[in-house]
């Protein structure tokens, strides 16, 4: 007569168990492991971060244009299309121990140097308009802007980041009036006369 086993041998029902604990210890260990990522994350202070700005502008490659974000606690470079690996890795070695506070973002196409009636211009806290380039009976390169603006104002910036120059504030006349005049000191910006679609050729 056959006899029928209902009970599972011993050896195996070891290795179940011990298979059952040790898969229990695993999972545990996942849920109590700390993520790296999440603790590694490193800040940099605002001496950290204006160095770092600092540090792009002395890298000095062509087709860059970068700001520091306070919100994300970064600086961030944008790259034209001109701009190489090599060229970008120039920049972090620039930067040296800040490299991690930069951000590279890219864009298609290529910058150029280039403003005119309309385009933003930022004074040291206020961003206003351009009215439209002029230039003196000597042949020296100004702007014409709102008083109210150029009020109160001395250097003037291209970009919020503060880090292409214009000019400064050469008179200004406001309430009364409500006009100014910046003399350009940077002799690499492309100067249009046009305001929009308008070409401005005189100024009475």
């Amino acid at each position: 007569m056959r006899t029928k086993r209902t009970t599972p041998r011993s050896g195996i029902a070891r290795r179940t168990r011990l298979i059952a604990v040790t898969s229990g210890l695993v999972a545990a260990a996942a849920f109590t492991i700390p993520s790296a990522n999440a603790s590694d994350a490193q800040t940099f202070s605002a001496s950290q971060l204006k160095s770092a700005n600092s540090s792009v502008l002395k890298a000095d490659v062509p087709g860059t244009a970068w700001v520091t974000d306070a919100k994300t606690g970064k600086v961030v470079v944008t790259v034209d299309s001109t701009v190489s690996k090599a060229e970008i890795a120039k920049i972090k070695r620039a930067a040296g121990t800040n490299a991690g506070a930069l951000q590279i973002k890219y864009t298609p196409g290529k910058f150029n140097k280039l403003i005119k009636g309309g385009d933003a211009i930022y004074a040291s806290s206020w961003r206003c308009s351009l009215g439209f380039n002029v230039k003196n009976s000597a042949g020296a390169d100004y702007y014409v802007t709102a008083g109210h603006c150029t009020d109160g104002a001395g250097t003037w910036w291209s970009n919020s980041g503060h880090t292409t120059t214009l000019g400064s504030t050469a008179g200004s006349s406001f309430p009364t009036n409500d006009y100014g005049l910046v003399r350009y000191t940077n002799t690499t910006v492309a100067k249009s006369g046009t305001a929009g679609s308008v070409d401005i050729t005189s100024a009475a």
